[in-house]
């Protein structure tokens, strides 16, 4: 099938990410756009791992204040070089982070700040919900539970206010794989009046 640059546009509109990676994806997908979607987003982790380790030593601060003013968050969005960050849609992307933040409330920005006091209390309030489950399954049923209650709370895992199908962690891959440095949410905070 031939790759139109129609269809090129289309991807790009959609994930913002190059020409030429939006072209490859298009040509290794056979013309098939879902396809193609689903190859840029297994090609963003593989991005964000790799450049996962790199010093973060720039960035910017996003902040939202609702109109309201009732509300508001500040997010502190790190990348490699100033470069970058004073890119517009780096800033922008710190900004609808903020909104999010404003939003959703989140309490932790990953997984690995929940410490093992916080699961094994969850734990203890999930027990009786378990407890007339088989015994084989209330590892699994347990592991589920933990999983579905902590993604509420983390940042990294709740899908974009604006946009559900997305997460905030793919929308930092995807900064990633389209600036070309480690990004990161380095910094979260709230205020609310209620």
């Amino acid at each position: 099938m031939e790759i139109t640059s129609a269809m090129i546009k289309s991807l790009r509109d959609q994930t913002g990410i190059s020409v030429m990676q939006c072209k490859k994806a298009l040509e290794e997908a056979e013309g098939d756009a879902d396809k193609a979607l689903i190859i840029l987003k297994k090609k963003r982790s593989e991005a964000a791992d790799k450049k996962s380790d790199r010093e973060i030593g720039a960035g910017s601060i996003g902040v939202y204040v609702h109109n309201t003013n009732e509300v508001a968050a500040m997010v502190k969005l790190g990348c490699e070089t100033d470069f970058v960050s004073k890119n517009e849609e780096f800033v922008a992307l710190a900004k609808e982070i903020a909104m999010h933040v404003a939003a959703q409330a989140p309490k932790y920005i990953s997984r690995s700040e929940i410490n093992d006091e916080i699961i094994e209390k969850a734990k203890e309030v999930f027990k009786a919900e378990i407890a007339d489950k088989p015994a084989e399954m209330q590892e699994k049923i347990m592991e589920g539970k933990l999983s579905s209650y902590f993604k509420e709370q983390i940042l990294l895992e709740q899908p974009f206010i604006k946009n559900p199908d997305v997460t905030i962690g793919e929308m930092v891959s995807g900064a990633v794989q389209k600036f070309g440095e480690n990004v990161s949410v380095a910094e979260i905070t709230r205020l609310s009046i209620k």
